[in-house]
């Protein structure tokens, strides 16, 4: 039932679907230890994308469109599975802490852009928002761990690309597809079409795709593409029916405090006071950026 305001149910749920988010990026990290990990993005497009068919067929929804809407949804593919590829390429070298507060810059891609050239105008509350976001990225870069090297600095300027794909994508869909069809294609567009892109990725980046994948990798390939790829997004899906998405959007901020969480957690990784002090820039700044009275 669609309400103006988030209930209690509605909290719980967007609460969940923020910690899952966030524990993904820990998950990606134990996935890299079995499977390369551009493979690994490939392989959860294909059984995510195969278990977004089936539920078409069964509640008989349009799986594909024809003509310029077809055209759009292939953009829409490759943008995506290029973000993926440089998302889990780049947590193959940098923390999964790190990461998670990197590539959550895209909320603010998609403010500039939307501004640019969505005819969407920052009100001062908004552009505070986008300062913050900066001041954050910063910090991050400044707050480096003790054993920060080359090849972590390359993994995080592979999560900015991939933020910058992920804002991409989002104002593509909002241009050309938001009012053209409904988002359980949109989201199969995104990963049908990606699949081709990672594969192809795969196979001229990676030469080994299978390392050493023991049950801890498989259960969490498992978990990214049923749980997180599949059902997570579609009761995201439900939730923007439901309520609001202004309101909903600025719940997201809590994803990169779970995941620098987790990564601290699971990992063991160096919470240092730039990493912290970025985190707290960035969600403050996507609170910022989706705030409305």
């Amino acid at each position: 039932m669609k309400t103006d305001h988030i209930d209690t149910r509605g909290f719980t749920t967007i609460l969940i679907l923020a910690l899952l988010w966030g524990i993904n990026y820990s998950a990606i990290k134990i996935t890299n230890t079995g499977f390369s990990p551009i493979y690994t993005s490939f392989l959860r497009s294909v059984i995510a994308s195969a278990l977004g068919v089936a539920y078409c067929l069964v509640i008989r929804q349009q799986l594909y469109h024809r003509g310029t809407l077809l055209v759009h949804g292939i953009v829409v593919g490759v943008l995506f599975g290029l973000e993926f590829a440089c998302l889990y390429l780049g947590m193959l070298f940098t923390g999964s802490a790190r990461a998670v507060i990197l590539i959550y810059l895209s909320p603010f891609v998609v403010a500039a852009g939307a501004h640019l050239f969505l005819g969407e105008r920052l009100s001062v509350l908004k552009w505070m928002g986008l300062v913050l976001a900066f001041a954050g990225l910063v910090s991050v870069f400044y707050g480096k761990p003790s054993n920060y090297n080359r090849l972590m600095f390359v993994g995080d300027i592979l999560e900015i690309i991939a933020a910058f794909l992920w804002g991409a994508t989002t104002l593509y869909i909002k241009k050309y597809l938001a009012e053209e069809m409904q988002p359980i294609n949109t989201f199969l567009y995104q990963l049908v079409f990606s699949i081709p892109i990672l594969f192809l990725c795969a196979y001229f980046i990676e030469p080994v795709w299978l390392k050493d994948p023991g049950a801890m990798a498989i259960s969490s390939l498992i978990f990214q593409s049923v749980v997180i790829a599949f059902v997570s997004y579609l009761i995201w899906f439900k939730l923007i029916h439901d309520y609001p998405v202004a309101k909903l959007s600025v719940f997201t901020f809590l994803t990169p405090v779970f995941g620098v969480a987790f990564g601290v957690l699971f990992h063991g990784e160096e919470l240092t006071i730039g990493l912290a002090a970025g985190l707290l820039m960035v969600s403050a700044g996507i609170y910022v950026t989706n705030y409305k009275r």
